[in-house]
């Protein structure tokens, strides 16, 4: 049986939450994720009742897609710094609550850099930072979703270990899983360019963490090479993943039926969506490609 495909983009909550809601139906989405709040700022306004009404209300109409929330840029659980991983603890637990009360169900976050200490330090405390975010929060619905990263310096997460360690140290591991970055994984090394490269990719994962905690992915082509360790992403197929790349992710059985979100480059004003739906459909053509060409 065809699953249904759950494809959409991250946009953006200028004008209220439901905003994002209305942004991707006009473009055909079937999966969102947002921002709750900016995301470049410490500061955590409060989700008053209107805007929680008017989020699920757009949400009721629009239909019973997924969504994730990602988390802001600026927490780094794994940072030996006392004050700053404090604070990254308390706005860690703040998110989990605002997701929770908007009802959604995951949050996607970056495993953060180790700085100093060597990256076996930075793995335990993230994983313990995240622990007490989860206990402070005090919210049973919320998953994390770890996402991969390009690898870069001393940041966490550009090897699937590092995601494996961070579950294996921690004592909520039924509370987090995987959002896996397309754009990430071919900078940090992983093949992605066609279906064998994508098979061991999804192996060495697999081994790692467990396919099952898979639960989200980030499409993203990249603009930089296999290895480069630098997160710039590229629209679908005008990258070093190119079409070969995202068809062989796009017919892989093991991801087909997961939710999709495309983070790719958008534009301006009145333009703001026109590459969301070019990419879109690009990924839905080679959805279709790959259900013909691999099923009976």
């Amino acid at each position: 049986m065809t699953p249904k495909l759950l494809l959409g983009a991250h946009m953006p909550v200028s004008g209220g939450l439901a905003k994002a809601v209305e942004r991707i139906q006009s473009v055909g989405g079937t999966a969102l994720q947002i921002f709750t709040r900016n995301q470049r700022q410490w500061a955590e306004p409060e989700l008053d009742e209107a805007t929680v009404r008017d989020f699920a209300e757009a949400w009721k109409a629009w239909g019973p897609y997924p969504v994730a929330v990602h988390d802001s840029y600026l927490p780094n659980l794994a940072s030996p710094d006392p004050e700053l991983r404090e604070r990254s603890i308390l706005h860690t637990a703040a998110e989990i609550k605002r997701a929770a009360r908007l009802g959604v169900p995951w949050i996607v976050t970056h495993p953060g850099a180790f700085k100093e200490g060597g990256r076996d330090e930075g793995v335990r405390r993230y994983a313990s930072g995240l622990d007490a975010a989860l206990d402070k929060a005090e919210d049973a619905t919320v998953m994390m979703l770890l996402e991969n990263t390009a690898g870069a310096g001393t940041l966490l997460g550009g090897d699937f270990e590092d995601l494996a360690g961070i579950m294996g140290r921690s004592r909520h591991q039924d509370r987090i899983g995987v959002c896996l970055d397309t754009c990430h994984a071919l900078a940090a090394g992983y093949g992605l360019e066609d279906a064998a490269a994508l098979d061991r990719t999804l192996k060495a994962l697999d081994g790692a963490v467990g396919l099952d905690r898979l639960k989200l992915l980030h499409l993203n082509d990249s603009k930089h090479p296999k290895g480069s360790n630098r997160d710039r992403h590229e629209h679908i197929g005008e990258g070093a993943i190119g079409l070969a790349g995202f068809r062989a992710v796009m017919a892989h059985p093991s991801l087909r039926a997961l939710p999709m979100i495309i983070e790719t480059p958008k534009g301006k004003g009145k333009t703001l969506l026109d590459a969301d739906k070019k990419n879109l459909q690009r990924l839905r053509r080679l959805w279709k490609e790959g259900f013909r060409e691999n099923d009976p």
